[in-house]
């Protein structure tokens, strides 16, 4: 994702009532009878949920708590975080890999992140994505790494890029836009190389899934234009309008990208974290009862909908970062939404949880309620279709300044949770 700037990026955590309306067949209760029961078979089975945290690297956001410090600081801080969601009772990790066309592991298509040693292309003398996959398997813990696909710099100066960076090379592949450099999902060899740069890193690893965020085509900017005339002029013969061929684009990176994983790695999953609301009602009559100023559909030209119909990805964490009530886009109307999109599919469904509104003086007063993300897990109790949910982030449940985690834990996972394969 890298979730950045105007959006919170999740930690995912179940409600172990929240799986598929069946915890009590999942708790497993013993019949009793004549004899003594063992303590083991009077344990109750653990369900099976998504209990997630985003762990984000882009800008320092959760790890490392700031670039240069050494791999052994490095290392202990990875593992806090990791130790930290299994205390919680999370079951899954999902770990930012490639915030902004780098990586964090020797990779041969992209260079070392900055947020590493604060010089990017420099080698940290450690392998972090290597460490995080061994260390949450370890505990327990599903490994997911994260990438975002299109995202190469937080500002617009190429030459800011280190000397060997792909898009320094292929400066024609790169569209300035709202202060940041983006890669042009247009170009077939963009997304082929996006494919392979990702990839690398299910090939060297046994991560549990590939992640991505919500970054497509990027958020609108008052007042500019994301410059694609020549790849539209090349390539979009055939399309009723430019949103069609956008759109197109990144359905053929999601097809794509989930058959190159299964081929590679089969059982590893992809799933996606996309901005929670697809459409509006007053856009389109499938859309939700929102009235959000970004529709995924319209504004980053990903059909989210269409991919969880298809049955093109494994999962879905859409972020519903608002709360019960909020009258733009209301938690409790996007929460069975979604769950309707995905009824009958294949596709998983979890919810992205807005852990680091929670005591925000800057939010509504709802956020300053601890109690507030426990309701939602309670309200997705009722949804079969909703299997878990996923926090953001990291460092808000390492802190936790109101309780709004530790109350989760309390009123909602006390049981454990098998994390869903």
């Amino acid at each position: 994702m890298g979730r950045l700037s105007r959006r919170a990026f999740a930690m995912a955590a179940l409600s172990t009532l929240a799986t598929t309306g069946s915890a009590a067949a999942e708790t497993g209760s013993v019949p009793t009878g004549a004899g003594s029961l063992s303590a083991a078979a009077r344990r109750p089975r653990a369900v099976t949920e998504m209990r997630g945290v985003w762990l984000a690297t882009v800008a320092n956001r959760d790890w490392p708590s700031r670039p240069g410090l050494t791999p052994a600081q490095q290392r202990t801080e990875l593992i806090a975080h990791l130790d930290a969601a299994a205390r919680d009772g999370l079951n899954t990790v999902i770990f930012q890999v490639r915030p902004t066309a780098d990586a964090l592991w020797p990779s041969p298509y992209e260079p070392w992140s900055q947020y590493l040693t604060g010089t990017q292309g420099k080698a940290p003398g450690w392998d972090p994505l290597k460490t995080a996959v061994e260390e949450a398997h370890v505990r327990g813990l599903q490994l997911h790494a994260w990438f975002n696909p299109y995202r190469i710099a937080n500002n617009t100066d190429l030459t800011r890029l280190v000397a060997s960076h792909p898009a320094r090379k292929h400066p024609d592949w790169v569209v300035a836009y709202g202060g940041k450099l983006y890669y042009n999902p247009g170009l077939p060899q963009v997304r082929a190389f996006v494919e392979d740069a990702i990839l690398d890193a299910v090939k060297k690893y046994p991560v549990d899934a590939v992640h991505f965020d919500d970054y497509f085509y990027p958020y609108p900017v008052a007042g500019q234009t994301f410059d694609d005339d020549a790849a539209y002029d090349t390539y979009g013969s055939g399309f009723t309008d430019r949103a069609a061929w956008r759109r197109d684009n990144i359905d053929k990176l999601i097809r794509e990208t989930a058959a190159r994983i299964q081929q590679i790695r089969p059982g590893t999953r992809f799933g996606i974290s996309p901005f929670g609301v697809w459409r509006n009602i007053a856009t389109d009559s499938r859309g939700s009862d929102t009235r959000a100023g970004v529709q995924t559909y319209d504004d980053l030209c990903a059909d989210t909908r269409k991919w969880v119909r298809e049955n093109w990805i494994d999962y879905i964490v859409p972020q519903l970062y608002w709360n019960i009530g909020f009258a733009a886009a209301d938690y409790a109307k996007l929460l069975p939404w979604w769950a309707e999109v995905a009824r009958g599919t294949k596709t998983r469904l979890y919810a992205g949880e807005a852990l680091y509104k929670a005591g925000d003086p800057a939010q509504p007063a709802a956020w300053q309620d601890p109690a507030e993300l426990s309701r939602h897990l309670t309200l997705a109790a009722k949804y079969p279709q909703v299997g878990g949910h996923v926090f953001f982030a990291a460092r808000d449940v390492a802190v936790d300044p109101v309780g709004a985690m530790a109350r989760v834990v309390a009123d909602h996972y006390q049981q454990p949770a098998r994390p869903p394969r």
